[in-house]
């Protein structure tokens, strides 16, 4: 039973829950049943590409972990227009004669960063008395969402070799719970136009980012015979960014069943616990004490 990370350059007209019908397909295809579990760590938009993990088997117990991590993106924003989802597909509700320069763009940029306050788009997958947010937009309903509190970890223009006149490209690094679309629509408001997003690309999605990413005829592949190998990270590629903590037989056992390891000499944290090389659980680190957040049953392999 295949356990890790698959690791989706999505292309644009796909929408998430495809490309995970697309893995489990060619999971099937390869001669690995319907049993594998199989989870995306992160909705990407079908007018979005770029980064979608993709978990499978063990690796989908980090899925939520995923969805709270921290992202990049880079994204176009056309000035002068206004769409009623923010993006390509929607109709065109209000428009500026204003369309400012780059070094006006670039100024503005530093009132973006940091903790900002952003009220997400009215087509948005947000519940709104028990009903997603985009079905009543699309019913008519005027959706009055409420402010959030995100983070801009960093923003900055990406030189275009062929930009078009009025549209620049950004690059931002967001923490969870950042729209993108609405990050658009205030920095063009700031300027005193108004914008619609006109290109999406994940770039990075927690510790995955393109050079880990295989396009859709690459997956394809495996279901016409490729070794999975080939384009499966292993699980704890998953957890590249916080630090492992290193058990023997006696402790990883104790772990496995759930019990509190005492006298860690490591500091408070979030680690992952590993005997030799084999993931055994996401734990917790306080006061010398381990406790176990999410276990791995890899017991197979690691015994």
């Amino acid at each position: 039973m295949p356990h890790g990370w698959i690791i989706l350059d999505k292309p644009l007209g796909l929408g998430s829950t495809q490309a995970v019908a697309a893995v489990k397909r060619n999971l099937r295809e390869a001669g690995y049943g319907k049993k594998v579990k199989v989870g995306h760590g992160g909705t990407l938009d079908p007018l979005a590409s770029g980064i979608l993990p993709v978990a499978l088997g063990e690796a989908t117990k980090l899925a939520g972990r995923m969805l709270d991590s921290s992202k990049a993106y880079a994204f176009t924003v056309r000035f002068g227009e206004e769409t009623d989802t923010l993006d390509l597909e929607g109709r065109v509700i209000a428009t500026s004669a204003v369309r400012p320069s780059r070094d006006e763009v670039a100024a503005v940029l530093p009132r973006f960063t940091g903790p900002i306050v952003q009220v997400p788009p009215a087509y948005s997958a947000l519940k709104v008395d028990g009903e997603r947010a985009y079905d009543l937009a699309r019913a008519g309903v005027d959706v009055a969402l409420k402010a959030r509190d995100v983070t801009i970890h960093a923003l900055e223009i990406v030189e275009q070799e062929q930009q078009a006149e009025g549209e620049v490209t950004l690059l931002a690094s967001v923490s969870k719970g950042t729209y993108i679309r609405s990050l658009a629509r205030d920095i063009a408001q700031a300027l005193g136009s108004c914008g619609t997003v006109t290109m999406l690309r994940r770039t990075q999605a927690g510790p995955f980012d393109l050079s880990h990413a295989i396009s859709l005829d690459k997956l394809n592949e495996v279901g016409k015979g490729a070794p999975l190998e080939q384009i499966l990270l292993p699980l704890e590629a998953g957890l590249d960014d916080i630090p492992a903590i290193d058990l023997d037989p006696e402790q990883a056992r104790a772990v496995r069943q759930g019990r509190v390891l005492t006298g860690m000499p490591h500091d408070d944290g979030l680690y992952w616990a590993r005997q030799g090389t084999v993931p055994v659980a996401l734990v917790e680190l306080s006061d010398g004490d381990v406790r176990v957040v999410r276990g791995f049953n890899l017991t197979d392999v690691a015994e």
